[in-house]
């Protein structure tokens, strides 16, 4: 088990603290280069859960992103980007921006800012 970068810690309680998601953030882990905007968790849940309850097929699992299931830490353990992208090549995926949950102990690097890629 890795120990969490303490900078990487201190950006992640920072955008929890302020509720912002304006930290746009690159990193790097096992398997895959992740582009996006740090999100605050409650922020993510709320939107994860959005996009589930929309979807008939999927509305039962909303639920266990609600916002009031969040758990509240003054350390997080977790980055949560939104407008993500995993970066294969020159492409973005997915087009749109997804919803990522990552791991901060599975970041083995990371910079501030979005990595540009190519659509064509």
């Amino acid at each position: 088990m890795s120990k969490p970068d303490e900078l990487l810690v201190a950006l992640a309680a920072m955008v929890e603290s302020e509720q912002s998601n304006q930290m746009s953030l690159t990193v790097v882990v096992p398997g895959a280069v992740i582009t996006g905007r740090l999100a605050p968790e409650a922020v993510w849940r709320q939107r994860v859960a959005e996009v589930l309850d929309a979807s008939e097929s999927l509305k039962p699992f909303s639920s266990v992103f609600a916002p009031a299931t969040a758990r509240h830490s003054a350390r997080p353990d977790h980055l949560h980007l939104h407008l993500a992208r995993i970066l294969q090549g020159s492409f973005g995926l997915p087009n749109a921006g997804g919803m990522y949950r990552i791991s901060i102990e599975s970041v083995s690097s990371w910079t501030i800012g979005d990595l540009s890629y190519s659509d064509q």
